[in-house]
């Protein structure tokens, strides 16, 4: 009886354990995958392969699959993809998010003893990596005004250049570099550009065909739109593309396969955002020029701006961000801020909703004010992000808020 009892236990373990086997195997979609309209969500970590056969056929490149995730994910090739039609690239490698896009290029194409170009106004966290992390490496970095091409000239003649690196536009006082003109140069030395395009996105300038070498997103920003996921990306030329990749694989700054598939989704309306907010951007600054309690206006569509000249040639739009000056010190901009209704206070920019924030207060607050006045951080700088609201709105609260104070 015993004995009947366990060939009756183990026969039920082999087949509940075949039934669960079957149930694996069998509950995988393959056919059908190509039809969907929408490019599906691929989460898995790793890649099988049939037999040995076609691993060594994808090792020596004759199979077109993927190994492991941190290599590669399709979901996130479909957008690699997509920002290489919109940028003209030959190449695209999507990352967690844009500062990790910029860290691992750096740390990719700059070697032990380098030396790069970059220039006075940039995103914080940019910047702190320059001057605290790779002079580690032996790293060293000219820093000149976006507009000072002499300086650029000196740099490329008394320093062994191996790359240029500028946001155009900048954050936050929206300066554009000469793109042309800096790859003319750059090209006599082989020194590598390098241009952010988070501020301009491809809709409004593609670096590339000016003659960049490489750009870079915060695809968090306008690509994704919708200030949902993190992301960065790097596109252009094939062979650097490839040494950034070699270095990503490394360091394993991987974006999420669901976080591809939203930056997938925000890029559909990518074209019709930024039209939207290049439109109400250009509206907004033109009005806030004229307002008595504004003092100055920084926005790249204005002729007033340093470098409206170069924005016009590499610009079809001038984006969706402006900043501006209060008349007032630090509290009474603080005070307009929190007077508006319509804008969200917060850090990033190039959602479908409005954010409005003081430098000051959310990114510099604890450099102090002499360190500010350093790096040109005024207490009454606005940096004001349009969304996809109705531009008459967003200026009668803005409005209503600059007669509060």
């Amino acid at each position: 009886m015993a004995l009947n009892y366990r060939n009756h236990v183990c026969c039920s373990f082999y087949e509940q354990s075949n039934i669960r086997q079957k149930g694996e195997n069998k509950g995988r979609l393959r056919q059908g995958l190509l039809d969907s309209l929408t490019t599906p969500i691929v989460q898995t970590s790793t890649y099988t392969f049939k037999n040995t056969a076609e691993l060594i056929a994808y090792q020596e490149g004759r199979h077109g699959s993927f190994e492991y995730g941190r290599y590669g994910n399709p979901t996130a090739r479909v957008v690699e993809e997509k920002i290489m039609a919109l940028e003209g690239a030959e190449d695209c490698l999507l990352s967690s998010s844009g500062m990790c896009s910029a860290t691992t290029m750096l740390l990719a194409l700059v070697p032990q003893g380098g030396h790069i170009v970059t220039t006075t106004d940039c995103y914080r966290r940019t910047r702190q990596f320059i001057a605290t992390v790779l002079p580690k490496m032996g790293i060293s970095c000219t820093v000149i005004d976006p507009a000072d091409i002499k300086g650029l000239q000196r740099a490329l003649e008394q320093n062994k250049v191996s790359l240029f690196f500028s946001e155009s536009p900048t954050n936050p006082y929206l300066r554009c570099v000469d793109i042309p003109k800096i790859a003319e140069l750059c090209a006599a030395t082989d020194t590598i550009v390098c241009i952010d395009s988070t501020f301009a996105t491809p809709v409004n300038s593609r670096a590339l065909s000016l003659g960049a070498d490489l750009v870079i997103h915060s695809a968090t920003k306008y690509l994704a739109g919708h200030n949902d996921v993190l992301a960065g990306a790097i596109c252009g030329s094939a062979d650097l593309v490839e040494q950034v990749r070699s270095m990503h694989n490394v360091l394993g700054g991987v974006i999420d396969a669901h976080a591809a598939y939203l930056l997938l989704r925000g890029m559909k309306t990518l074209g019709l955002r930024v039209e939207h907010q290049n439109r109400s951007a250009m509206e907004i600054a033109q009005r806030l020029e004229a307002h008595p309690k504004i003092s100055r206006v920084h926005y790249p569509g204005l002729p007033s701006h340093p470098d409206h000249d170069i924005a016009v040639k590499q610009m079809s739009g001038f984006g969706g961000v402006i900043s501006f000056e209060v008349k007032g010190d630090l509290w009474k901009t603080a005070a307009f801020i929190d007077a508006c209704q319509l804008p969200y206070i917060a850090p990033s920019l190039g959602g479908v909703e409005s954010l409005i924030e003081q430098p000051t207060v959310i990114s510099y607050w604890d450099q102090g004010p002499e360190k500010r006045a350093e790096i040109g951080i005024k207490d009454n700088l606005v940096r004001f992000s349009c969304g996809v609201e109705d531009p008459e709105d967003i200026w009668a609260d803005m409005a209503q808020a600059l007669d509060q104070i």
